[in-house]
């Protein structure tokens, strides 16, 4: 099974697109209500706390994904929307054989959205990897879920035979 979240890239442009926007509306407005009323310099501040603080939550959140459990491997891939093209600054990638995977967990906090994968690697010791599913529509975590659940089962008809 194949999947990504490549729809979710327009969005995401256009919230920081409004960040900044506001942003530079509230300079620009700042500098008049400051001649106006100079006891609301607090409340600017604030103001601009909160967009930083937005812009930094759009930041961390706003990740593509993709998974491919199609043939021998599987290969998840964690990567930023915005400059991910030019600039593979936030990629995570892990692809391993099938047979690998011993777990899978999903969290769903208020939020943010993690998958977990637990991986025996070469040594024979067992891997987490994090990956951000947030901007994963419900219908493709489902899948995921479906896909993943498959392989743990045939991965332990296949250690019960041996």
């Amino acid at each position: 099974m194949r999947t990504n979240n490549a729809k979710v890239k327009n969005t995401i442009i256009s919230i920081y697109f409004i960040l900044v926007v506001l942003a530079g509306v509230l300079v620009t407005l700042y500098r008049n209500i400051i001649e106006i009323y100079p006891g609301l310099t607090i409340t600017i501040f604030g103001i601009v706390g909160v967009f930083a603080i937005l812009l930094v939550i759009t930041h961390h959140v706003s990740k593509y994904f993709e998974y491919d459990s199609d043939g021998i491997k599987i290969v998840v891939i964690n990567r930023g929307l915005l400059i991910s093209e030019y600039l593979n600054y936030r990629e995570h990638r892990v692809e391993f054989k099938k047979k690998d995977l011993l777990g899978y967990r999903f969290y769903n906090y208020i939020f943010f959205k993690t998958l977990i994968l637990t991986i025996r690697d070469n040594r024979g010791e067992k891997n987490r990897e994090h990956f951000n599913v947030t901007l994963v529509s419900r219908r493709k975590r489902k899948y995921i879920r479906q896909s993943l659940s498959k392989i743990i089962k045939q991965n332990r008809k296949t250690n019960k035979r041996a």
